[in-house]
């Protein structure tokens, strides 16, 4: 029975996993219209509140959705250790073609519980004032010099959302995350950088490859060092996701591509925003500052210095943001004012991804890295463009592979077993039979029947039932395990 409760287990294993290839998301939004902002399915729905010691609990490696409504306040409660250091990442997300202004912006902080800030971020829409997809972050960071928010215990997350008198009063979809990074197990550099390179590469070689866009930080498409083809409509944001590595730098720009008007049509303004978001998605920089007027325009973002560890002491938030390997999210929203001078159509863009510079030893973590390495398995996802979903299914598909071939060779090996105990118990019963023969057979024993040999019905002739001559019940059929 232990044989079968094993090959059980392994059909169950090969079910589930078949299972968890059906529930993962998928990409859907409606015809004709920009593509939605796609939340994490694994995102558990939660609520908080006005008051932080009622604020629900968030855990580590877990993603959450909720709303917040204009100047509102909502409170989530964390519990640190006195070694990790905690990244709480708000992406918001307001309905397409709500308005926005200058000024709005979604605010995160990580308060102690005497109310102290352990350290606070916005995203803000600024000169681009259209709605899309922002991000921040805070963090409660582990270091010898600081003293506040070093110890384990109780902390709070704080979201707060101004907004403009001009802008749609409406309900923002707000994404969670939260990330922890291990402490060290001795001490690393403290001193930022002050200089790195800062030349802009040559363009990538090989020439441009399609590779279309995903619609959040969950579905982004993975690149490696190349161009990129893919088009992009009014009003819609893409994203992309690029492994950098300790000790490498990213360079990234983003050209859009040439479209015929209306000779009324007018140049637009903060046409296009190209920007940078570090493994905990917290934001790094971006740029916008271009106007379209129909012709080729180019936007690149500023020179960042190479990943290092130390780099999260610098006083500059761009430099402090390259503080850990991992997945680098790059996006590209287009204004929604496109369509009003040049239609409501694709326009073509191209991502040119440059990853300069050897890797270096990542830092002596005192555990697990998690989201702040680059893996073979992220290597091979930037190389074939899968989103961490399709990298996922992948794997998945793999065990499922796996748990089938294993208990296939279970199987095998187990019918082999089976024959050769047959056939060593088919060659032993003529041995013994003429053994058996030429001694005669015992008394109350049947000619042809092997010394102490039981019946079919458990007991030997002449204390039950009589066998058949020559019979050997048990002879034949699998072991009783099966």
């Amino acid at each position: 029975m232990k044989r079968q409760r094993g090959r059980g287990r392994a059909t169950l294993a090969c079910m589930a996993a078949m299972c968890a290839v059906a529930a993962l998301p998928g990409q859907s939004w409606a015809a004709g219209e920009p593509n939605p902002y796609t939340f994490d399915s694994a995102a558990k729905p939660v609520q908080g509140t006005a008051s932080n010691t009622a604020g629900p609990p968030l855990k580590a490696g877990s993603t959450y959705k909720d709303t917040i409504k204009p100047r509102e306040k909502r409170f989530y409660r964390i519990d640190l250790d006195g070694t990790t250091n905690a990244y709480i990442s708000a992406a918001a997300v307001p309905k397409l073609a709500t308005k926005v202004a200058y000024s709005d912006k979604l605010t995160v902080s990580i308060e102690d519980r005497s109310g102290a800030k352990c350290s606070d971020n916005y995203a803000q829409f600024g000169s681009a004032e259209y709605a899309r997809p922002v991000a921040a972050y805070a963090d409660r960071t582990i270091a010898k010099e600081s003293g506040n928010c070093q110890e384990a215990g109780t902390y709070y997350v704080l979201l707060e959302r101004t907004s403009d008198a001009t802008s749609t009063p409406e309900t923002w979809d707000v994404e969670l995350r939260f990330a922890s990074e291990p402490g060290l197990k001795e001490a690393a550099p403290t001193a930022p950088p002050e200089t790195w390179p800062s030349a802009s590469p040559a363009a990538p070689a090989g020439g441009p490859e399609k590779r279309p866009g995903g619609t959040s930080f969950t579905d982004a498409t993975s690149l490696k060092q190349g161009e990129w083809q893919d088009e992009i409509t009014p009003g819609q944001t893409l994203f992309y996701r690029v492994p950098v590595n300790w000790g490498q730098q990213i360079f990234a720009s983003a050209d859009l591509g040439t479209t015929t008007a209306a000779d009324s049509a007018q140049s637009v303004s903060q046409a296009f925003v190209l920007s940078l978001h570090n493994p905990a998605r917290g934001y790094v920089q971006n740029n916008g500052n271009v106007y379209y007027d129909g012709k080729q325009k180019s936007v690149a973002l500023d020179p960042l210095p190479p990943v290092a560890y130390e780099n999260r002491y610098d006083s500059d938030s761009a430099i402090s943001a390259m503080r850990f390997a991992g997945w680098y999210y790059l996006s590209v929203t287009l204004n929604p004012k496109i369509a009003e001078e040049y239609g409501n159509k694709a326009i073509p863009l191209t991502l040119r991804v440059n990853i300069e510079g050897e890797v270096q030893h990542a830092p002596a973590y005192a555990g697990p890295a998690g989201d702040f390495e680059v893996t073979e398995d992220d290597q091979e996802a930037a190389d074939s463009g899968k989103s961490a979903p399709e990298a996922a299914k992948s794997d998945t598909m793999k065990l499922v592979a796996a748990a089938g071939i294993g208990a296939g060779t279970v199987l095998v090996l187990g019918l082999g077993a089976w024959t050769l105990l047959a056939r060593r118990r088919t060659a032993a019963v003529p041995e013994a039979s003429a053994q058996s023969s030429a001694q005669g057979p015992a008394q109350g024993q049947m000619p042809g029947q092997l010394p102490g040999q039981v019946s079919m019905y458990g007991q030997t002739p002449g204390q039950g039932q009589d066998q058949a001559p020559g019979q050997a019940p048990g002879q034949y059929g699998p072991p009783p395990a099966w």
